[in-house]
């Protein structure tokens, strides 16, 4: 493998492939080859960054190649004399918090591909103080295709962690709400989608005191042969969304593959998701303190920016990608600007409490205290999002540019060419405090709405976001949109075709 092969498993912030063979036009990449070297190279590269024995722990999610991958990586650890820890079923926020207390870890793997599906694998590290950036994935990679590693013998053990780490949950809300079983009398159920969120129903629901009738999929189940274990997939909500409605549950939880992310669902099947679950621990927090600021990607409503004002906070709209977001709320920290949180539409959310650490059972745990309070109250937990406006339509279109182009150097000049546009458009302007692409707000007669349009992380797509606050004001934007884009005739439109022919 070159350099250039290696660097393409690069995903962001951890590594992603294909680990299974049989789809048509998915080649595997996460060789055995390429599995050891990566393994050996984070040994390697964590001898060096904390100057210490590699002591690693190892855990997966449900994916069928998981055995083979967990095997690969014990086995490239232990031949450059770094010992394994294995904790086997695991969350990946579980693979961070464990080296927070004495596990007798001191950097972890968690090998996953969140909610893609079943053919795909990845691995995300940890250490101490956090997931890897981009940069050292890229000095990981870099030392695998050196392929210049020592030679030694290191030790297997295996030690689950996930028992330790539900039982911190049961604590915490206990603590909160200063008894027992404060969630007695409330039916909650659980979506884990076959993934790795079955944990929760027995380790931290029941012992909580909730009535979990009606939890479904929590067996551990690679093919995922119910639906996509994905809050954002329409499917995946429908069948939760149904399943509180048929049992008469009280709230409703969906996690995704490895938990690092969640959706909820309210009494009368309604989804908690995007900018209403952004809206509802954000009220959580801003009850707790004022003034804070309210990390959020791009992509949230102007509804929501009023919501949060509203309620006493500062909505700080920034890029898309969880990194993103918990990077630039440390950075607001860091300044003295208190920002408790930092969220994406996904579902992905990081509390400054919990480390920021993305972690979708934290999430909705924070979010059960505050059902639990209110149920002693006599109020509705939904009270607390009760203002929150809507928008009449909303939209996501995802034109692309051709495979093998320089899409991002094209993206970057339609983008100039488009905000110059905007300026010169009667009706248009740029969104103020914008971070990302070119977000353009439409008046009252021109669509009542607005528009993010930007580049996609690490793609040849475009995605563009429209809301309007009133009924047909997306045929208006969407078209005012199609008719600029379609001068630049490397795209393909294909989207705003469908969406402009309804």
């Amino acid at each position: 493998m070159t350099l250039q092969d290696w660097l393409k498993l690069k995903n962001g912030t951890d590594v992603r492939g294909t680990a299974i063979e049989g789809v048509e036009n998915d080649p595997v990449t996460l060789t055995d080859e390429a599995v050891l070297g990566i393994a050996r190279a984070f040994c390697v590269w964590v001898q060096k960054r904390t100057g210490e024995k590699p002591k690693i722990a190892v855990g997966h999610d449900s994916r069928l190649s998981a055995e083979r991958i967990s095997s690969l990586v014990a086995k490239g650890i232990t031949s450059c004399g770094g010992d394994v820890l294995f904790t086997g079923l695991s969350s990946t926020p579980s693979m961070f918090m464990l080296l927070q207390e004495d596990f007798g870890a001191n950097a972890s793997v968690m090998i996953t591909a969140s909610h893609l599906p079943f053919q795909k694998n990845g691995l995300k590290f940890f250490l101490k103080e956090g997931g890897l950036e981009g940069k050292d994935i890229t000095d990981v990679l870099t030392i695998a295709a050196d392929g210049n590693f020592p030679e030694g013998t290191g030790n297997v053990k295996e030690k689950p962690y996930i028992q330790t780490y539900a039982k911190a949950f049961v604590e915490k809300v206990r603590a909160a709400c200063g008894e027992d079983e404060p969630l007695k009398g409330k039916r909650i159920l659980v979506d884990a989608g076959n993934g790795a969120g079955g944990f929760y129903v027995d380790l931290v629901l029941k012992p909580l005191g909730a009535d979990t009738t009606g939890s479904q999929f929590l067996e551990p189940d690679g093919t995922f042969p119910n639906h996509i274990p994905n809050p954002e997939n329409a499917e995946a909500m429908q069948s939760v969304c149904s399943a509180v409605k048929k049992y008469g549950a009280d709230f409703g939880i969906i996690f995704d593959t490895d938990v690092d992310r969640a959706g909820a669902v309210a009494p009368d099947g309604e989804e908690i998701n995007r900018n209403k679950l952004i809206a509802l621990i954000s009220a959580i927090l801003l009850e707790e303190k004022k003034g804070a600021y309210i990390v959020t990607d791009s992509v949230t409503s102007d509804g929501l920016a009023t919501f949060i004002k509203e309620h006493g906070g500062i909505h700080h709209r920034f890029k898309r990608g969880y990194k993103n977001v918990i990077n630039e709320s440390k950075r607001l920290n860091a300044e003295g600007k208190y920002s408790p949180l930092a969220i994406e539409t996904s579902g992905h959310a990081a509390l400054k409490e919990n480390y920021f650490l993305d972690d979708g059972a934290y999430l909705v745990t924070r979010i059960l205290i505050s059902l639990a309070k209110c149920a002693k109250e006599g109020k509705n937990l939904l009270d607390l999002v009760s203002d929150l406006t809507s928008p009449e339509e909303a939209a996501e279109l995802r034109p692309t540019f051709p495979p093998e182009s320089d899409f991002k150097t094209l993206g970057a000049s339609l983008l100039c060419d488009l905000e110059r546009t905007v300026k010169e458009s009667k009706g248009l302007s740029l969104a103020p405090d914008n971070y990302e692409g070119v977000r353009i707000n439409f008046d009252k007669e021109h669509g009542d709405g607005w528009a993010l349009v930007r580049m996609s992380l690490h793609e040849p797509i475009l995605p563009i976001n429209a809301e309007s606050n009133k009924l047909g004001g997306n045929d208006v934007i969407i078209r005012w949109l199609y008719d600029f884009l379609k001068e630049y005739s490397f795209l393909n439109l294909q989207p705003f075709k469908k969406y402009l022919s309804k």
